[in-house]
């Protein structure tokens, strides 16, 4: 029996509910206009919430808190958004609600997937950037405690990508509004994603000879497996850790000409460039990590035809605020300065000092894919190190935050390696039970591969006996 389903029959006989749903139209709070309540019967069954939140006069916040009508475990768990995040995250509050929590999400105070919002309207980018999750957080929990007469005992988020940035901001600028957060592949440096996303538009799309096209993604993974799965003592098609892995396409260069199984010259280089991460021309800096070996079967998310739209739209609408905004006039070095100068902080979530978080004893569980095809999984690496940095060592640091890397996995989750693991019962055992995760088990979708995901710098080594499909074989070891 896991631990979250053990709490929840431990709570089976849950404090009546205190308030009816209906009665829940009448509730007054600051800034909020309850626009729906209702009894809703799928299971589980629950009391649904929508209302519109005016922190500001140009805010438009949409929120939705749902409660169990029975079997509450006494805690809520809010969800987070995807991309420039336009709407209710109703999956993942559906997850959330099945284990027996009261959830809540945000459509960030807009509609749609595009930044076209920010453009004119200062105040919905900043209800974009942090405060309509904090206002949804403060909300929800308000309603939760009308509904059933006391507030939530644990309070947690649960984000990836987007969730992800949402996550170390709260952390960061509301330290109390959580006692456990979930950061998956955060986009916390939400300008340099973008930047290194138009660095490879620029690398394969200014020379038409330079774009390598969706059918020679393969050649060049299997190639990176060859030269780097054994590093790590097992062949097994996954690259434990991609940074040992010194990978040069040019050994795939065509002698001559073009052909299915080779790279012409000019795409070799644009290869060199996307695993480089976007570099300032003048100062030669890095200025955001590029896509780790492994990657490659998903380059078509940043390298398709056309530039990938959540960095584009953050030069159009944010940096330039020009709609007709060319990706192909972007300066690496006077235009990566002018975007970090724009933000000013607003939406990148950097700031490394957790301690106030860290504090009231709030606990962080940040993961991210080896095989990242979107968010360069280094960026993880590189937040969690400064924190370190920041904080006086990682024995400190892991007392309140542990970075798992997991292998072979994409973006948020899929990929070849094992990639299902529960991240949310980690994070309980953790917070309240005071265990720290030693090791999370993931496994395959189909539950034939098993694997130790262990906190970083560790990582998973083979025992030397025994199938390496299963994970009691390997052990978590300094690298």
């Amino acid at each position: 029996m896991n631990f979250r389903l053990a709490l929840l029959l431990a709570v089976g006989a849950a404090p009546a509910i205190a308030a009816s749903c209906e009665s829940l139209a009448s509730l007054s709070l600051p800034d909020t206009t309850i626009t729906k309540v209702e009894n809703v019967s799928e299971t589980p069954a629950h009391c649904r919430v929508a209302a519109t939140l005016k922190p500001s006069s140009d805010s438009d916040i949409k929120i939705e808190v749902w409660m169990p009508l029975s079997g509450w475990n006494g805690k809520f768990q809010a969800v987070g958004n995807g991309g420039w995040s336009g709407a209710i995250a109703s999956g993942a509050m559906a997850e959330a609600l099945k284990d027996g929590y009261a959830t809540s999400s945000t459509d960030t105070g807009h509609e749609g997937g595009s930044a076209s919002f920010a453009l004119g309207h200062p105040e919905k980018l900043i209800d974009y950037a942090y405060r309509s999750e904090h206002e949804m957080t403060v909300k929800a929990k308000a309603i939760i405690a009308a509904f059933y007469g006391r507030e939530p005992k644990y309070s947690y988020w649960n984000g990836c990508s987007a969730g992800g940035k949402q996550a170390l901001k709260e952390a960061q600028r509301f330290p109390d509004d959580f006692d456990g957060i979930i950061a998956g592949a955060p986009g916390n440096n939400w300008t340099g994603r973008a930047i290194y996303s138009m660095w490879v538009a620029q690398a394969l799309h200014n020379d038409a000879a330079s774009y390598i096209p969706q059918e020679k993604y393969p050649l060049i993974h299997n190639a990176v497996l060859e030269a780097c799965d054994a590093l790590d003592g097992v062949r097994d098609g996954l690259i434990e850790d991609p940074t040992r892995c010194h990978f040069d396409p040019k050994v795939l260069e065509c002698k001559s000409g073009d052909g299915p199984a080779c790279l012409t010259r000019p795409q070799v280089e644009a290869a060199r460039k996307i695993y480089s991460g976007a570099i300032n021309p003048g100062t030669k800096q890095q200025i955001f990590p590029g896509l780790e070996p492994g990657s490659e079967l998903r380059w078509d998310v940043l390298g398709s035809a056309r530039p990938f739209g959540i960095g584009n739209d953050f030069f159009k609408y944010v940096v330039f605020k020009d709609p007709s905004w060319d990706y192909r006039t972007l300066d690496f070095d006077r235009d990566a300065a002018l975007a970090e100068e724009t933000d000013g902080g607003l939406i990148d979530a950097k700031d490394t000092n957790l301690k106030p978080f860290f504090s009231h004893g709030g606990k962080l569980i940040q993961y991210h894919g080896w095989s990242d095809w979107q968010i360069s999984p280094l960026n993880s690496v590189h937040y969690y190190e400064t924190v370190v940095e920041t904080l006086g060592g990682a024995g400190t640091v892991q007392n309140s935050y542990r970075l798992f890397m997991v292998p072979g996995m994409g973006h948020c989750g899929s990929g070849e390696g094992p990639n299902r693991f529960d991240k949310v019962g980690a994070l309980e055992h953790w917070v309240e039970q005071g265990n720290a995760p030693a090791q999370i088990i993931a496994s395959s979708a189909d539950g034939k591969r098993t694997r130790p995901l262990c906190p970083y710098p560790q990582v998973a080594k083979y025992k030397g006996s025994g199938s390496t499909d299963d994970a009691a074989n390997f052990t978590c070891a300094r690298p």
